[in-house]
């Protein structure tokens, strides 16, 4: 049975996956990982050790070594001897988006500093894969703008704030703009954010307001970008995807307009999973 390692380095965490594949190519997903580092080079080999050390793994028994994400490029020699590859994060993003999923098609949604959408398809025994654009909204929208304006810079407080917090302070909703019940929109959807800032507004409120904002956004990205396929199924990934009121935020979205947004089990880790799974001629 050959190990694949899989390796996604951001720009201030590394991630981190096995996979071992027997002759029938069955996988058996070894558990991802997660270091922080203040450099690239640092976290690859930290995760490194730190990974084949805790999971008995020698490293005679690692085939290849594939590497994806913005601080792969700082990597330009095998890693302890084992041969390196460089693989497209685009690539891996939609690898790693259906096979979390179990789907053969989808529109996958990469969660980061900033937010990327993939076209992923199955077909005729390969995985097609297309780049449709992005946006700037993402993570560090959600971290930047909670700092400067409620002084807070860690998602656990984030997410404990928004736990009190009320658009009502801080939105404009449909519901404020008209009383006509004819609207094909929810009345409570949001008409315009930060339209309705409230003097009273507490930083419960505006943390809400952020975390609402950065989600809507993606949320209606994810819409258009289904619908220009004829697809109903978004997959969403990365980091994001572990808070609860973005979550909340992507269900109002999905029920409105009839797509299924979907976080599978692993959803932070989809990319270093898809990067494992850029075997041969897929990276």
């Amino acid at each position: 049975m050959r190990t694949v390692i899989g390796i996604d380095v951001g720009g201030s965490t590394t991630k981190i996956v096995g996979m071992k594949k027997d002759a029938e190519n069955n996988i058996n997903i070894i558990e991802p990982q997660l270091v922080r580092a203040t450099d690239a080079v640092t976290s690859v080999y930290g995760a490194f050790g730190k990974f084949t050390v805790e999971n008995h793994i020698e490293l005679e028994d690692i085939n290849q070594v594939l590497m994806t994400g913005v601080g792969a490029s700082f990597i330009d020699r095998p890693i302890y001897s084992r041969p390196c590859k460089k693989v497209s994060e685009f690539t891996a993003v939609g690898l790693g988006g259906l096979y979390l999923s179990g789907l053969d098609e989808a529109i996958v949604v990469s969660m980061g500093t900033g937010t990327a959408f993939i076209r992923a398809q199955k077909k005729d025994g390969k995985t097609d894969i297309e780049y449709l654009g992005g946006t700037g909204v993402g993570g560090g929208t959600l971290i930047g703008l909670s700092k400067k304006m409620i002084g807070v810079d860690t998602v656990e407080h984030i997410e404990d704030l928004c736990a009190e917090g009320e658009l009502d302070k801080v939105d404009l909703r449909i519901k404020d703009i008209s009383a006509d019940q004819s609207f094909q929109i929810n009345e409570e959807f949001t008409a315009a954010n930060f339209g309705k800032l409230s003097d009273m507004a507490t930083k419960n409120d505006l943390a809400l307001g952020i975390v609402n904002m950065v989600a809507e956004t993606i949320a209606m990205l994810g819409v258009f970008a289904a619908r220009n396929f004829g697809i109903n199924k978004v997959v969403l990934t990365g980091n994001l995807t572990s808070i609860k009121p973005i979550t909340h935020a992507f269900e109002k979205v999905g029920d409105n307009f009839g797509i299924s947004f979907i976080i599978p089990e692993n959803a932070q880790y989809a990319t270093v999973i898809g990067a494992a799974l850029c075997d041969g001629a897929e990276a």
